[in-house]
């Protein structure tokens, strides 16, 4: 499973230390910025059942918005 999410992450050094904090909370998980599009995507790619609720939640505390773009 594969989603994508259209961040407000601008900065090279937050999205590396978000991925990072990504991974530690949520096991299985593998993420990726593309810092290059103008939505900042964020990609997170899972072999296990993922609810992006819990990561726009997780990513809110941490003070970004994110938010789920359709396929």
């Amino acid at each position: 499973m594969i989603e994508i999410f259209k961040t407000n992450i601008y900065d090279p050094d937050q999205a590396e230390i978000l991925v990072r904090l990504i991974h530690k909370n949520f096991e299985g998980c593998q993420a990726n910025f593309d810092l290059d599009d103008e939505d900042n995507i964020l990609r997170i790619k899972s072999e296990q059942t993922f609810d992006p609720e819990n990561l726009i939640k997780f990513l809110s505390k941490l003070g970004c918005r994110a938010e789920v773009l359709p396929d």
